[in-house]
């Protein structure tokens, strides 16, 4: 899906990493919310609250996933899963932009 329809978008941003990462909530009719944001090259550390399926929209992220050693490479048009309460990390050498969803 390229784009959404009928939905709300906050106007402030969530900003992260001193405006390195930021990104945009948006609340759909049925009162689920994902985020559309964009990641600046460098390398980021992040926590989750509840799982999250994260869509690589443009760009690429590399990604060290909760319990593993080795960062895995996703491309535009990729995803991973998170589950909730976990850490991961990561790194791009490029513009990425992301959609999470969050799921319970």
């Amino acid at each position: 899906m390229q784009e959404f329809t009928q939905v709300s978008v906050s106007k402030l941003a969530n900003i992260y990493f001193d405006g390195k990462v930021t990104s945009r909530t948006v609340t759909f009719a049925d009162g689920s919310k994902q985020t559309l944001g964009v990641v600046l090259p460098g390398e980021y550390q992040f926590s989750t609250a509840v799982g999250e399926i994260m869509q690589v929209t443009a760009g690429s992220l590399s990604v060290l996933l909760p319990d593993t050693n080795e960062w895995v490479d996703y491309a535009a048009g990729s995803e991973f899963q998170l589950a909730a309460q976990v850490s991961f990390s990561i790194r791009c050498t490029e513009i990425a932009q992301y959609c999470c969803q969050y799921i319970d």
